[in-house]
């Protein structure tokens, strides 16, 4: 696994590599309460990122960018925040400087949530500016993992929360060496799942974790790892066999001669 680490290459074995992908995993550093180290985020992509790269050809992972958007999560140390500007600003450089080196293929595995809007707008923007590079994210794995497992996968707010039930179980098997069970405790919340609400994180939880991490296990975390790498694996080797061509399909009346 170590050959796809970018900062593990050479210029020699970059070069020997034929590197057409590259896999960028963005976190953060904020607490996850006190059973979760602050670079929860970032770590988790990270891993996220080698264990995808590990299933295809010609991808190179990233080192992962440990800083995001944590201005709603400074109700606990140690939140090291970012402005919106200054992320958005340090994805589309990382994205400008691959598509200088003509990486054809991006791949952004993001760890929090607080990341998702720069990553919108640096994609666009980096998309006008090369059409000729694809891009794509996992920006929201807590998402898709609920969209991924049975309904009643999760005990808790369906798994979801920071440093909850999903993101703990996900820590037991990605980075068991910095998890500590003994210290593990929440907050569920009362938000509308429909209706955005633009909360600070100190009035949903007076912890610094919501959800239940009590739920969390080793086995959910195990099953919730194998099955988004294997979904984010499979996507990418779908869309580069396919020169990520999308196939639209006409709808409607078919078209007449004056149209």
């Amino acid at each position: 696994m170590a050959r796809v680490r970018l900062e593990h290459l050479t210029t020699k074995t970059f070069n020997e590599g034929k590197f057409d992908t590259a896999i960028v995993p963005v976190g953060s550093c904020e607490s996850h309460g006190d059973h979760m180290p602050f670079g929860t985020d970032a770590l988790i992509a990270h891993e996220l990122s080698l264990a995808v790269a590990d299933r295809l050809d010609r991808t190179a992972v990233l080192p992962p960018t440990s800083f995001g958007y944590s201005h709603l999560y400074r109700h606990k140390p140690m939140a090291i925040s970012l402005r919106q500007e200054t992320n958005i600003s340090l994805i589309t450089d990382i994205l400008r400087s691959l598509a200088y080196w003509k990486i054809k293929n991006v791949l952004i595995i993001n760890g929090h949530d607080g990341n998702i809007a720069a990553m919108d707008v640096a994609a666009h923007n980096v998309r006008e500016e090369h059409p000729e590079m694809n891009v794509a994210a996992l920006d929201a794995w807590w998402v898709a993992i609920e969209n991924l497992v049975d309904t009643d996968f999760f005990e808790a707010w369906g798994g979801r929360g920071h440093g909850g039930e999903a993101e703990t179980s996900l820590g037991l098997a990605l980075i068991p060496q910095y998890m500590d069970m003994q210290l593990a405790r929440g907050m569920i919340p009362d938000v509308d799942p429909n209706v955005r609400q633009y909360w600070h994180f100190s009035e949903l939880t007076g912890y610094g974790a919501s959800g239940d991490p009590t739920k969390a296990t080793l086995k959910k975390g195990e099953a919730m790892r194998d099955t988004l790498v294997e979904y984010v694996a499979n996507f990418m080797t779908k869309r580069r066999e396919q020169n990520w061509t999308y196939s639209p399909r006409p709808m409607g009346p078919p078209e007449g001669p004056n149209s």
